[in-house]
């Protein structure tokens, strides 16, 4: 700091651009889609300053049309992990030094980047990489991951700001460090902002980063590489690494640098990441900082004074937009009986008028799942479902992989609150739904605690503001992130921090000064001006 107290620009929202037919955005990200589709990228590692091919290969192919390729990605060997870490380190003394805004700066100029001449080149890439319509992609890849960069200076401003108090005899100084070490970044397939925020957060703070992006997401991360490097990212920095994600853990979780791990995906792994930490602890300098946003089997409860048309676009956009590939999609409901008929009625007239197909016929509100693994699993679950006696399919329930991965949207009533798809995480576009007598409102609510092992989002659907506050309570510690009369998705940077508890993470809430601080050690210097000079205290005269 040294030369000034200084203040950031004030971060706003990027605001959402409609594609509204007609409008320049459209146009605009329609020739980059079709220019990129039509390209063949080859994405090497990122290890320092080298761009380096492994000569290990695999395809990337678009999920809404598998046999198509629009590139190729080079996955790391033992040697290329140890050369990342490496590099991380030989780059960390000087980029910790770099004053605090000169590292703001960089992240800025990255968020101006992706907001202007990258916004198509990112949308257009998350779109085909990740089977995301243009608005799904707009809302995550041009306007959350810039929120999560103009925030996250912010909240670092506003960190070192906040300070002790002090008084004559002494001046009392908070500084926050950098971690010691390298922190560890793996980022999921569904979103392209958390990809670019996980390693990025982290390193806005002064650490360097490996980061292993999801082998599904490889096409939008190789961009926002190029977005990182021509904002000024020193080489070393951020290094992205893709190959076996279990060999690359496992070097990764050995070295005695490691200082922290920044994670979302599956529940299963982090906690075998974790296991894995505390089976080397004794090998590492530091006590790691694991830092996790794992699974969800998120909720809409709908009270019997609630408007059926709004439950029933609750359940429509909540569990279906992007297939339900969000950790905070709604896949299991809760209807009061009163209402279940209309709200029935509403929802297969919706889920009958949805358009499927590729991303780029923008009439298609549904496209295809991630990759085969993921559709095989929901294909799995719905006949099941079609041959039990304890639940019946009301919509959708077909599905069809000979050019994409396409399930259509489904849902599935029960007749037992416990039913297995009440319970398990699918990932996917079925819902689940159960209907309950109007009089048990309050054991249902017991009912939404106990089901599941998560804690990540949930929604209450109410006109009764004493339902509504009884549901806010019961349901305080099964949801990070509560809704009151709104879907269960759609979390906004710098207005709903996200995260949740219970096997959901460990609810350091991502786009927040809470995540910030995770990536810090503090240090409190305390100088005082004239020491004592006699050891003796006045009580002892």
């Amino acid at each position: 700091m040294g030369k000034g107290f200084f203040q950031v620009p004030p971060a706003v929202n990027e605001p959402v651009k409609s594609y509204a037919p007609g409008t320049p955005e459209r146009e605009e990200v329609l020739n980059t889609y079709k220019t990129m589709y039509e390209s063949n990228v080859e994405v090497p590692l990122y290890i320092g300053s080298q761009h380096v091919k492994s000569g290990h290969t695999k395809t990337i192919n678009p999920p809404h049309d598998h046999q198509h390729q629009v590139g190729v990605y080079h996955n790391a060997e033992k040697k290329h992990v140890e050369q990342a870490i490496e590099e991380a380190l030989k780059a960390k003394q000087a980029w910790a030094d770099l004053p605090w805004e000169q590292r703001a700066a960089v992240f800025l100029k990255a968020a101006d980047l992706i907001s202007g001449p990258y916004r198509q080149k990112l949308n257009a890439a998350t779109m085909i990489g990740q089977g995301k319509n243009i608005f799904q992609a707009e809302i995550d890849s041009a306007c959350e991951i810039a929120d999560f960069l103009r925030f996250n200076v912010q909240y670092m401003s506003e960190i070192f700001e906040e300070q002790p108090e002090s008084d004559e005899k002494a001046w009392n100084r908070v500084e926050h460090r950098p971690l010691e070490g390298f922190v560890y970044a793996i980022t999921p397939f569904n979103f392209t902002a958390i990809a670019g925020n996980l390693p990025s957060s982290a390193a806005l703070m002064g650490n360097v980063t490996v980061w292993k992006p999801s082998d599904s997401q490889i096409f939008s991360a190789n961009v926002l590489m190029e977005v990182f490097q021509e904002a000024g990212v020193p080489d070393g920095v951020i290094n992205m690494i893709i190959g076996d994600p279990e060999m690359i853990t496992d070097v990764i979780l050995a070295h005695e640098e490691f200082s922290g791990i920044h994670y979302t995906g599956s529940t299963t792994v982090f906690k075998g990441i974790w296991s894995k930490i505390g089976q080397n602890i004794h090998n590492y300098k530091y006590y790691p900082r694991i830092v996790g946003e794992t699974g969800g089997k998120d909720f809409i409860v709908a009270h019997k004074s609630a408007d059926a048309k709004v439950v029933s676009t609750a359940l429509v956009r909540g569990a279906f937009e992007f297939q339900g590939q969000k950790c905070s999609a709604a896949s299991r409901a809760y209807i009061s009986k009163s209402i279940w008929p209309d709200v029935k009625k509403l929802l297969i007239e919706d889920i009958e008028s949805f358009k499927i197909g590729p991303p780029d016929n923008m009439k298609n509100f549904i496209n295809a799942v991630i990759h085969e693994r993921s559709f095989d699993k929901l294909a799995k679950y719905i006949d099941q479902a079609k041959n039990s006696d304890e639940a019946e399919i009301i919509a959708g329930g077909t599905y069809d992989k000979s050019k994409g991965w396409f399930v259509n949207p489904t849902v599935i009533v029960t007749t037992n609150p416990k039913y297995e798809t009440m319970e398990t995480e699918l990932f996917g576009p079925v819902l689940t739904i159960y209907v309950y007598d109007d009089d048990k409102f309050e054991e249902t609510l017991d009912l939404v605690d106990d089901t599941s092992i998560y804690a990540l989002t949930g929604s209450i659907i109410s006109t009764d503001r004493y339902a509504a506050a009884l549901a806010t309570k019961k349901l305080e510690n099964c949801a990070g992130n509560f809704y009151i009369n709104d879907k269960c998705t759609g979390a906004v940077v710098g207005r709903q921090p996200f995260g949740g508890a219970r096997s959901s993470g460990t609810n350091d809430k991502a786009g927040s000064k809470l995540n910030l601080l995770r990536w810090t050690s503090p240090r409190l210097i305390k100088e005082t001006f004239v020491p004592a000079t006699d050891y003796r205290y006045p009580f002892m005269g």
